[in-house]
């Protein structure tokens, strides 16, 4: 299995997750409607983004890809955080969320360093 397909498939399974979080949370938080959606939609993107970098036509688009999706997990982890300070209750699927999030962010921030040094 290459890098591209492992980011890829961590990327899915982790959309996968924060969709079932969000039914979840929401249920639970239905003041905090809005964060959840933002989470849904950050958390849901990244994976998207890969997929559109795996497929690219150029390595200028590859790493364009690869940056937007790591935005986007940056994103994620902040509204993750949010949560996490702001609800009373702990949650281990919140905790299991950040740290998988956070080894996304590890990933792409590397590959983007490995890219950026090749194209100079």
């Amino acid at each position: 299995m290459s890098k591209d397909s492992i980011l890829a498939e961590k990327c899915f399974l982790f959309a996968k997750s924060i969709i079932l979080f969000h039914t979840v949370f929401i249920k639970r938080h239905t003041v905090l409607y809005d964060i959840s959606i933002q989470l849904l939609k950050a958390g849901t993107s990244v994976g998207a983004n890969v997929e559109e970098a795996i497929g690219a036509y150029s390595r200028k688009e590859f790493g364009s890809k690869l940056s937007i999706a790591n935005k986007e997990i940056r994103e994620t982890i902040y509204w993750l955080k949010l949560i996490k300070e702001t609800v009373s209750e702990t949650d281990q699927n919140l905790e299991n969320l950040i740290l998988k999030a956070d080894e996304i962010k590890r990933i792409l921030t590397s590959t983007l360093i490995t890219l950026k040094r090749n194209l100079a």
